[in-house]
């Protein structure tokens, strides 16, 4: 997903093998980022052709696929799956051409889908879009009707009335009607009109109230050297840890410190989408980060606005749509399988130059091939080391001690800060740097051959016809674009961010929904960049569509270097593992003060602990390597690893059976088998096993589901301890577990512990997203509707004499480890709190 496809990266592998072994050295040599794009700048007719076709699945508009996804619409709409018939009337509009009927049908059919979402201020929007592309006259009571009752639930019963006027003069006077039910309708105009004239105006509360309540609560002082940083951090520079943040005061947890938006931001496709690049596809109804979150701010999509010529962009708001357009997408528009096939990386590194302005970007070129970065780096050391020994240059003439600073100390943001990111040239493999100069190189012959280099970037490029008349050799302005581009795709590795958002799946029939964690996108954020890594870190960073915030997670004392994690965590991997990781990656040996402590005399890992497997004669703890022996000296129990893992393989493939067994409506039969596998569980397995939580956590699912909230909540409290014992008392992980339990306790009415769990999770869950984050709202509006009903009002059902409760919903995040894979999967549980209505015989 963030480098190319496969199969481009197997072609540029067998190219790599019957290079001459001279062009292989020179590669392994310290070569300037110029000199290695030059070196390698070389595609044949061939390879051009190979990449034509792996990159021509077709992103342009298709009727055909757009009549295919609003009939699967309408299959959902009639199944009265709501969301899922929006999202494929989404699909349908993007392969709609602009003004088509087909468009303007799919328009109304969502504004259908959206009114029995409850979304009415959308489905509005969608009706004004429908007649803009001409609906059909004779349909137009339909969706008049729609938004003259979305105008009412609104509480705009002024404009409902004009929109009555409207429709019923068009009832009786238009003839082109009178295939339509003419009485019925006059019949429903009549009712609505009374509707209307009974209605109460009211104006709810909008969000822009909670925004600024919001802004209020954590307004800060941004600092005066460090844009988008509070002003309770600086910036230092040392010889072993380069530039880096550190508190310039003692700050407490859940304090602000860092609100930055990207710079450039790319929606990662997913990855079933990116393995189809290159093969000849059919329209399918399987949903991608693109069908659910805009293309150009990130935030969730309801009902998307597309691009108008092709298929694969889609936004929020015509608003987004524009900005795109002029800032990016009007280069990128017509290269969606070509960069589809060369991967994320490679489309953040087009997105920065092109956002950046050809202007800057050969400035910054320019600069650095008089004084190479790499070497700048050498020489601020060194003159770090003169300022030390008394013989540092003249303040006139010296240059800033810290990289992209200005001569006062100032960090420059934005592209400067973007360009000077370190992209560990010489640390990368040969081939590595052999398959993403190809990749470069193919983006800008391909620039030059459409002639889009001169409408993006304007006259400072030659003119398309000499470009294209270049055919070997490019020209002198797309080789600094192909310098600046294959610079960002080797920072990419060491400095890529991936944008995180929890995300429910599922029909939303169900009182308790599935939701996980995905990767939405990969970010450049420049001052996010700085924080350095820790095992054991004391920020957490969340994200609010290209907006990343980073807050302190622990105490941090003045003069303490603020840190972050980059993935390898104490709590979910042993030391060796983290390290080998991180050289890997980001190519440094990690000495954070979390691995230090793992590797002293005697240290026993708590991973190891926490993931070890147990006698199943007496459950003490197993040891060993290829055999596993009994901690117990009186027990002699000896058991293969590899049992023990095909043990383990075979429950979790009965876990997941499970999982399917509630995703299709069956959580007697589902809880009955998990109830099996938490018994198999635990003649084997450490009580903090990752997998033992799962279980609790899925139990809890299940008796949920069936509305046995004294049971949900009593495998929740196990999971909460697997949870604790893994990640913490203070950890994210535990928080969104907390929420889980109290929505849980809520619903069961459990008021003392519910109370209890509800304070708990508030306090956690504020330190790492904030006080006015979606979780904390939700908290804090069940625990209103607690203490406000007094418990002699209670009725057995959950039910009160007032009215009825307000909903809730969340989510929890845990661990899992693949044992394939060697990766870190999050899976999220996520727990609606239904409205339950009063009865009066209650």
């Amino acid at each position: 997903m963030d480098l190319p496809v496969e199969k481009w990266k197997a072609h540029v592998s067998q190219k790599w093998t019957q290079l001459k072994p001279s062009f292989k050295e020179k590669l392994s040599l310290t070569l300037s980022l110029r000199d290695i794009f030059l070196l390698f700048f070389f595609l044949r007719p061939e390879d051009e052709d190979y990449l034509h076709r792996l990159s021509k699945n077709c992103f342009g508009k298709d009727p055909s696929a757009a009549l295919f996804y609003k009939e699967e619409g309408n299959k959902r709409f009639q199944e009265k799956e709501f969301a899922g018939a929006a999202i494929l009337y989404s699909k349908a509009v993007s392969h709609a051409a602009l003004g088509s009927p087909d468009m303007s049908v799919c328009y109304a059919n969502r504004s259908a889908a959206l009114f029995h979402l409850g979304q009415f201020e959308v489905c509005l929007e969608d009706i004004s879009r429908a007649q803009a592309q001409g609906y059909p006259e004779r349909l137009q009571p339909k969706i008049l009707l729609r938004k003259i009752e979305c105008l009412l639930l609104l509480g705009r019963s002024q404009e409902a009335g004009g929109a009555i006027s409207e429709l019923e003069s068009k009832v009786i006077t238009d003839k082109s009607l009178a295939d339509l039910p003419q009485q019925a309708l006059l019949r429903k105009i009549s009712q609505l009109k009374v509707k209307a004239y009974e209605e109460v105006t009211g104006q709810p509360p909008g969000p822009a109230v909670a925004n600024e309540a919001q802004e209020d609560v954590e307004r800060w002082e941004e600092n005066s050297s460090i844009p988008n940083a509070s002003s309770a951090v600086s910036l230092s520079f040392d010889l072993q840890r380069g530039r880096h943040l550190v508190a310039s005061k003692d700050i407490q947890p859940g304090e602000t410190l860092v609100r930055e938006e990207a710079f450039v931001s790319v929606l990662c496709p997913g990855e079933n989408l990116s393995r189809q690049a290159g093969v000849e596809t059919t329209c399918g109804t399987e949903v991608t980060n693109g069908d659910l979150s805009c293309h150009h701010c990130l935030k969730p999509l309801l009902a998307s606005v597309p691009c108008h010529r092709c298929s694969s962009a889609k936004y929020c708001s015509q608003e987004c749509a524009q900005q795109a357009w002029e800032c990016y997408h009007r280069t990128e528009c017509s290269l969606g399988g070509l960069l589809l096939t060369l991967g994320v990386f490679g489309h953040v590194a087009l997105r920065a130059v092109v956002v950046a302005g050809f202007a800057e970007v050969r400035s910054l070129v320019n600069s650095s091939r008089e004084d190479n970065q790499e070497h700048d780096v050498a020489e601020i050391r060194g003159r770090h080391l003169a300022t030390a020994a008394g013989t540092e240059e003249k303040p006139e003439t010296a240059k800033p001690l810290i990289p992209s600073c200005d001569v006062d100390g100032k960090y420059r943001g934005s592209y400067h800060a973007v360009f000077n990111l370190l992209p560990h040239t010489e640390r990368h493999s040969p081939e590595h740097k052999f398959l993403c100069s190809l990749s470069v190189a193919a983006l800008c012959k391909r620039l030059a051959e459409t002639g889009l280099e001169a409408a993006s970037w304007g006259e400072a490029l030659c003119k398309p016809e000499a470009a294209v008349a270049e055919a070997a050799e490019l020209s002198p302005a797309l080789k600094v674009l192909g310098e600046a581009m294959l610079r960002h795709v080797l920072q990419l590795q060491c400095n890529a961010q991936a944008v995180t958002a929890i995300r429910e799946s599922g029909s939303g029939k169900s009182i308790v929904a599935h939701s996980e964690q995905v990767r939405l996108a990969t970010a450049l954020f420049p001052v996010t960049s700085l924080l350095n890594h820790s095992c054991e870190p004391n920020t957490s960073v969340t994200f609010h569509g290209t907006t990343a915030t980073v807050r302190a997670s622990l105490p941090i004392h003045k003069g303490q270097e603020i840190l972050h994690c980059y993935g390898p965590h104490q709590c979910r991997m042993a030391v060796a593992e983290r390290r080998q990781r991180l050289r890997a990656q980001y190519f440094f040996e990690c000495r954070c003060q979390a691995c230090l402590d793992d590797l002293g005399p005697n240290v026993k890992s708590a991973v190891s602990s926490k993931g070890m497997f147990h006698c199943p004669d007496c459950q003490a703890p197993m040891q060993g390597g290829d055999m596993l022996r009994c901690t117990r000296g009186a027990c002699k129990a000896l058991v293969s690893r590899d049992d023990f893992l095909r043990r383990l393989q075979t429950l979790q493939s009965q876990v997941r059976t499970a999982l399917g067994l509630l995703k299709t409506d069956k959580p007697e039969r589902a809880a009955e088998l998990l109830l099996k596998c938490r018994l198999d569980a635990k003649s084997f397995l450490s009580p903090e096993h990752v997998v033992v939580g799962e279980i609790e956590d899925d139990l809890a699912q299940a008796y949920a589901t069936l509305g046995k909230w004294q049971e949900a909540a009593g495998h929740l409290r196990s999971s909460l301890r697997v949870v604790e014992a893994r990640h913490g008392p203070s950890s994210m992980e535990l928080g969104h577990e907390l929420f889980k339990l109290a929505q849980i306790l809520f619903n069961g009415l459990a008021v003392s512990e519910a109370l209890r769990t509800i304070q708990r999770a508030e306090k956690v869950l504020s330190v790492h997203c904030g006080p006015w984050s979606a979780q904390v709202r939700e908290l804090q509006e069940m625990k209103a509707c607690l203490l406000d009903l007094p418990p002699s009002w209670m009725c057995p059902q959950g039910r009160t004499g007032k009215g009825s409760h307000r909903g809730a919903g969340g989510a929890m995040v845990t661990e899992e480890m693949d044992a394939t894979e060697g990766t870190t999967r999050e899976s999220v549980m996520h727990f609606k709190v239904v409205t339950l209505p009063c009865r009066d015989e209650c």
